[in-house]
Order: structure tokens, then sequence, then C-alpha cells
């Protein structure tokens, strides 16, 4: 496994919210499979900059590309440029202690804040604004965004949904762990909770019990905050952002009011000539996700995926499957679904790859011994990772979160990382009676 990251775990460490925990527990499956003495983990090292795709087919039968979806999209409205106006991608990054987003600044001097979206990335980004330094302090959030959120001075948060909340893309969970903030007040606007004709009968026709209970739960929150608490959460639906308003920096939102209508066999937002206009000092926008390209394989630029047929990765020219390549995840089929959907969709991608492995379709490698491709990586990469390394790295981190009264403190930084990794000395071998079972 190659990671351009210095950790194991992806978006589990990076881009679940750091105050589900329980959620995080998926890293079990992976440690177990770490564990096989035929397993091997190359973090910190960047394929098409340390190695490149051509190198990797020099030394694998298979290689699978599991990359995800990277960048976010825009909203393509006057203003989003400004100061203060950011992606939520950037965000969840910094406050998950993404290496590369360590020294980003936000400003939550702000008092008021709109995020724009309403799927579980926005959900996330309005919750952790929401949340005491006490909530706070029970996650795994990184040190620099416990200080700073800690201190921030927001008070409210508005979350605009361009469509109803029968279109809304959070889970059930999601919409319901608002109701749980502790400091923070959740409210809607009736008219916009309840449903139009087209969605009331696209839902009684659905049978949909999951969407059911969203709409319910949605319906459930208060229409009037609870002014005893010191933070306020205002769902929006049915509005669109026209225009960031400001100088230099974004002082205000314009919105425009939807109404939904037919277009095949979904609801699409028309707007109307109904305008507000919100003083706001921070804009997150999680208006959807592409997929950056790996060198060396195709990315379609429209859909933001690399080019593929259940897996296999195709070559547009020709129309066949390039050999000994597979995706799996958000490069594959686009950025949409969770953890439980991308378990079932990695698994779809494996038995291809089995498939094709059995009957004689794969690479044919100059040199597959393991230790020439180690030492390729170390000679390109001294600083590269090792599984051994990383379990160092997470006893450390769980020993200094221990000490704090935390789940854990995250290493953030490459050099902090390398650093740590010096001082601890001798790697953390397997035992050597381990048995591998899934």
């Amino acid at each position: 496994m190659f990671d351009r990251l210095p950790t194991p775990f992806g978006l589990v460490r990076f881009g679940v919210a750091p105050d589900h925990l329980k959620i995080k527990n998926v890293t079990r499956t992976f440690e177990k499979i770490a564990q096989h003495p035929r397993f091997r983990f190359f973090g910190n090292v960047d394929i098409g900059k340390h190695v490149s795709v051509d190198e990797l087919r020099d030394h694998y039968h298979l290689m699978c590309f599991a990359t995800g979806a990277q960048t976010d999209r825009k909203m393509g409205i006057p203003g989003e440029d400004l100061e203060g106006s950011h992606p939520a991608t950037d965000f969840v990054a910094w406050y998950n202690g993404h290496p590369d987003y360590r020294d980003f600044k936000f400003d939550l001097t702000a008092k008021r804040v709109a995020v724009v979206g309403i799927g579980n990335v926005a959900v996330d980004v309005a919750r952790i604004l929401c949340l005491t330094p006490e909530e706070l302090k029970k996650s795994d959030i990184a040190e620099h965004a416990l200080e700073a959120l800690s201190n921030s001075n927001v008070k409210e948060v508005m979350m605009l949904g361009r469509r109803g909340p029968a279109q809304a893309a959070y889970t059930n969970p999601e919409i319901q762990e608002l109701g749980e903030l502790q400091g923070a007040a959740v409210q809607t606007i009736p008219a916009e909770v309840e449903l139009d004709p087209l969605s009331q009968e696209f839902l009684d026709q659905s049978g949909d019990k999951k969407l059911a209970r969203k709409v319910e739960i949605t319906q459930s929150i208060a229409s009037t905050a609870d002014t005893s608490r010191e933070k306020r959460l205002v769902i929006r639906f049915l509005v669109s952002p026209t225009d960031l308003l400001g100088n230099e920096k974004v002082e205000a939102i314009r919105i425009v009011k939807n109404r939904l209508e037919a277009s095949g066999d979904r609801l699409k937002a028309v707007a109307t000539s109904e305008f507000e206009e919100h003083n706001v000092g921070l804009v997150f926008r999680s208006v959807g996700y592409r997929g950056v390209a790996v060198p060396g394989l195709p990315l379609d630029e429209q859909s933001g995926v690399i080019n593929n047929l259940e897996g296999r990765v195709i070559d547009p020219d020709s129309g066949t499957a390039i050999k000994g390549a597979y995706v799996s995840g958000w490069i594959k089929r686009g950025p949409s679904g969770v953890i439980g959907t991308n378990k079932p969709d990695g698994y779809a991608t494996a038995r291809v790859m089995l498939e094709d492995a059995r009957a004689g379709k794969h690479l044919e490698p100059k040199n597959d011994s393991p230790e020439v491709i180690d030492d390729l990586v170390r000679t390109r990469q001294p600083a590269v990772v090792s599984y051994s390394d990383w379990r160092r790295l997470d006893a450390i981190e769980l020993a200094s979160g221990e000490a704090a009264g935390r789940p854990r403190i995250k290493v953030v930084s490459r050099d902090d990382v390398a650093a740590a990794l010096e001082q601890t000395g001798e790697s953390i071998e397997p035992p050597e009676d381990f048995e591998f079972s899934i």
C-alpha cells in the first residue's frame, strides 16, 4: 500500500469527523490485514512524484488506485474568491490534522458563518463550529484546531440547501446528531421543511422508510431557537447563494429562494425572484467534489473519475481494459456514499481483480522481489514511513492523548512525524507466531 501521507487510514483519519470515534473503529480491519507478513506500507510516498505508474508495472502484477475525490467543486458565483470563502474540504483537513493543511488560516473571529451545502460534510463542518470546548476535547481533533475553535467567536451558523428536506444528502444519524449539541440550538423555518406536492408524491411512491424518517427528523427540529444556548445553527432549505459580498473579504451572502420543478425522474431547484442578504464573515462551500488525475492513468475531466468499467481502468481511445490497473471508491464512481457504500464497492473491485488474476490477465513484472521495490522507494524517498513506523507513532499519539485526558493527540506535520520516529528507536514487528485470517 502506497500513501501520499505519512500515516495510513486516509479519510478515516483525515475526513471522518473527529467526534465520530466509533466510526473510526473500522481501522481495526485495516490493522488486521496489515499484520499479514506479506503486507507492506509505504507512507509518505507520492505516486507520480517518487514512483511512477510505469515503474509500479515493473514490480507488481495488479494495481488498485483508491485516491478518492480530492478537490472541491466551486459555486461559480461572484465574490467566491474573496478572503473568508473556503472549500469545506480545506477546513475538514485542517481540523483533522492533515499535514498539508496545518498552517491554513480561518477567520474564527467572525460571528456568523454560512455553510453552503447540505450533505454529511456540510453537517460535520456546521457541527464542529458549534461544539463546545468540552465536547471538542472528547474528540481526536488536531491540537491547533482545538485551540482555535475553543477561542472562536462564532455565534451563528447557517446551512444552505438548494432543495428540500426530501432531497437533502445528509444521512439520518447526521441530522439527528445535531439535536444533541450541548451549546447550540438548532432551528429551521417551518415553510421550508414542509414538503411541496411533488416531493410528497415522490416520497409516497418511493416507500423509502429511511427517507421518510429523514424528513420526519428534519421537520421535528424547532422553528424557534433556544435562547439559553450560546450558539445557534439555522438549517435553510430551498435557497441558493447568488453572490458573496464584500471588498477584500466576505462581509455578506446574498441568497435566492427556490421552488422545485420536475425534471425527468428528479426534482430540480429553480430560482424565484425573492432574495435575502445575511451578514457573514466566513463561508464554507460543500457543493461537490472531483478526483485528481494520477499521472499515467486516464481521468475523465467531465466526471472527475478515472475511466473504468466495473473497476477495470479503460483506455478511452481503444475502449479496452488497461492490463493490471483497477480503481475503487470515489475515483471509480464519483463522490457519493459513505464508508458503508465504499466497502461493497471495494469488494466488487477485488472480485474483478481476482477474476483477472486467475485468468492470467495480469501484468508480467520485470522483478517482483519485495527487496527491489523497497530499495527503489527508499532511494527516491528516504523519509518513507513503514507500518511498523506507524505503530510506533500510533503509540506516541495514544500516550500523549491519555496524558491530556483525550483519545489521542495527533502528530501532524511531516517534520514532527520524522522527529517522533527518530526518538522512538527500533521498529515494532509482528509476533513470529502470527496467523492471518479475516
